[in-house]
């Protein structure tokens, strides 16, 4: 089992920053692959970042150029740098993780964290 928990979200202004941290235990090894991914009020959840165990990283075209995934295995931990922030960003924000990276960008990861509130105010 792997428990993964979610932290650093809240409320900011438009065009201010955020960073999200995703820790993980128990049995990570080989669960290598993780995700952030977002689900706002009446929209369906979506993908942001992934990152592979040897840092290959994939971006939602809505977040290129202002957010950064990356991870510190020393920590296992996964962060999610969010700069110039819009209202758009408004969501709850999930970290996930599966042996397959394929299941990442599928959004069928097998271990999910409980989520963190982004709020951007305008």
């Amino acid at each position: 089992q792997v428990h993964l928990v979610e932290s650093g979200g809240g409320l900011v202004q438009a065009g201010g920053s955020l960073r999200l941290s995703c820790a993980a235990s128990g049995n990570i090894f080989g669960i290598p692959n993780m995700g952030w991914y977002r689900q706002a009020p009446g929209k369906q959840r979506e993908l942001v970042a992934g990152i592979t165990g040897e840092a290959y990283t994939t971006y939602a075209d809505s977040v290129k150029g202002r957010f950064t995934i990356s991870r510190d295995n020393d920590e296992n931990t996964v962060y999610l740098q969010m700069n110039s922030l819009n209202p758009e960003d408004t969501a709850v924000y999930y970290c996930a993780s599966d042996p397959t990276y394929r299941r990442i960008l599928t959004l069928h990861p097998q271990y999910w964290g409980q989520g963190t509130q982004v709020t951007v105010s305008s």
